[in-house]
């Protein structure tokens, strides 16, 4: 067993991941193995990386213009930099607060990748740019934990509910190098087959070790107290008790 696939199989078995842990490698220069047909938009990669396939994106086939833009792959069109598109879906009601969201959009510098990997972080035989992990927020929440174990201090996760798995869980953490959590987004939620209750992070996939270690710490005591819901369930009897004591109290009481 690799250590990617050791990696993955810690993550997914203490947190029961429903969807693999996904790697993104940012190449500089196309890699002379790409041979796959169809147009994908970056979440539609996670998605079938997630599944076990492998995808590249390149500036040919890439098929969202946004994604496009905050990869570094091509200029962001003008639809989008006037607001008309966002507004045009009703996304945003007036054009003003979409121009400031796509201002504000963290992007790659302009043609500094040619492509980008997507596929299982278990079938990485050397350490991805990015780990992304797309799931129920609980186990994501477990995962932001791991992370905050080394060094502490408080997380500040950044989104403009637009972007979601591009922007927010694969440029931002490259560019800050730090995690960060998006909600998700319209078109990751209107494009792929995320749940409801499923939202998306990301970081450096040099901090992978560190992660899955503090995850391992966490596994000990942490992860099933609180899923066990014990302070809860005393709580419900209390509750109960307390509930049974008014009702008898009450029905003792002599009528008008």
């Amino acid at each position: 067993m690799t250590v990617a696939e050791e990696q993955s199989d810690l993550m997914k078995n203490i947190l029961g991941l429903s969807h693999k842990p996904v790697g993104v490698k940012f190449h500089k220069d196309l890699p002379a193995e790409i041979e796959q047909a169809g147009d994908f938009r970056a979440c539609q990669a996670v998605m079938e990386a997630r599944r076990g396939r492998r995808i590249f994106i390149t500036r040919e086939n890439i098929s969202c213009p946004a994604a496009a833009a905050a990869l570094g792959l091509r200029l962001l069109p003008k639809n989008l930099q006037d607001g008309s598109m966002l507004c045009g879906y009703g996304i945003f009601k007036d054009n003003s607060s979409a121009i400031r969201v796509m201002e504000n959009m963290p992007r790659l510098e302009a043609n500094k990748f040619r492509a980008f990997e997507f596929k299982p972080l278990a079938a990485f035989s050397e350490t991805p740019d990015i780990v992304t992990v797309e799931d129920d927020v609980e186990k994501l929440m477990w995962l932001a934990l791991a992370y905050l174990n080394d060094g502490g201090g408080r997380l500040d996760f950044s989104t403009s509910i637009l972007q979601a798995v591009c922007a927010d869980a694969i440029v931002l953490p490259h560019l800050s190098q730090r995690i960060n959590m998006s909600y998700g987004c319209y078109g990751c939620r209107d494009a792929t087959d995320v749940r409801a209750g499923e939202a998306v992070l990301g970081f450096p996939g040099t901090m992978l070790d560190m992660v899955v270690a503090n995850l391992q710490y966490l596994d000990r005591q942490a992860i099933h107290r609180s899923r066990a819901k014990n302070v809860f369930k005393a709580y419900s009897k209390r509750a109960v008790r307390l509930n049974d004591a008014v009702k008898s109290a009450t029905a003792k009481q002599p009528g008008p």
